[in-house]
This record gives structure tokens, C-alpha cells and sequence, in this order.
């Protein structure tokens, strides 16, 4: 998330989460944080951050995935419609292969999309 450098988030918000299987999902997640700490520490890089836009662009991906869906029609936690006032924006991405290719994808180009910190040099 942008703002959170480092903070790495488990079935949170953008991923397959409660629409796939809990188990399997948390195992592909928690292997390619592992694999992206191993990637920082082999290049030295001390810190990484979504950039900004593309956590956006994710946000837009994951609602355009939705709106194919019925899902965006009704009234819960997934929209966020159990909070007065809160915008409507669909939480969970529809598709769990789709979601470990991108993941997979990511990873391959370098962790595209995330900045990478490297310490000064000395």
C-alpha cells in the first residue's frame, strides 16, 4: 500500500481473499512475500512501496473484474456499504489463477509497479 513501505498484507483488500479458498490463498501470498524479502536482501534494497499508480491501476482492475459480476449490486462489507457515508469500491479480486499469474508476472519484471529503496551509497 502506497504510504506503508514494507507492510505486506495477507489476504487483505485486492486479493482473491474470501472468494477462494483461505488456505491456498494464504500459502500463495505468504511465498511470494518470502520470495520478494529474498529479492530485496539478494539486491540490497531496504525498503518497497507500491507506487501510487499502480495501486490504482490494481483498484481499477479489480472493480472492472467485478463489474462483470452481480456482486457490485448488492449492500456488503465487500463494497463497504456496512459504513454510512463510505464510496462503494469492491474489495476482493474475482479470480484466484488470474490473480497468481499477475502475482507471478510482478515478481518476474522485478516487482513492477513497487519502489524500491536502496541504501545510500557509501
Amino acid at each position: 500500500m502506497t504510504g506503508f513501505p514494507n507492510l505486506f498484507t495477507i489476504t487483505g483488500p485486492g486479493s482473491p481473499s474470501v472468494l477462494t479458498n483461505m488456505v491456498v490463498a494464504i500459502e500463495q501470498q505468504v511465498n511470494w512475500i518470502t520470495d520478494c524479502l529474498d529479492y530485496l536482501s539478494r539486491s540490497g534494497g531496504q525498503r518497497i512501496e507500491a507506487t501510487a499508480q499502480a495501486q490504482d491501476e490494481w483498484v481499477a482492475h479489480v472493480n472492472s473484474v467485478a463489474d462483470t459480476t452481480v456482486y457490485p449490486s448488492c449492500n456488503s462489507w465487500y463494497l463497504g456499504a456496512n459504513i454510512p457515508g463510505k464510496p462503494r469500491v469492491f474489495m476482493p479480486l474475482v479470480g484466484f489463477p488470474p490473480y497468481v499469474e499477475k502475482c507471478d508476472e510482478v515478481a518476474a519484471k522485478g516487482y513492477e509497479g513497487f519502489a524500491i529503496s536502496l541504501p545510500p551509497a557509501a
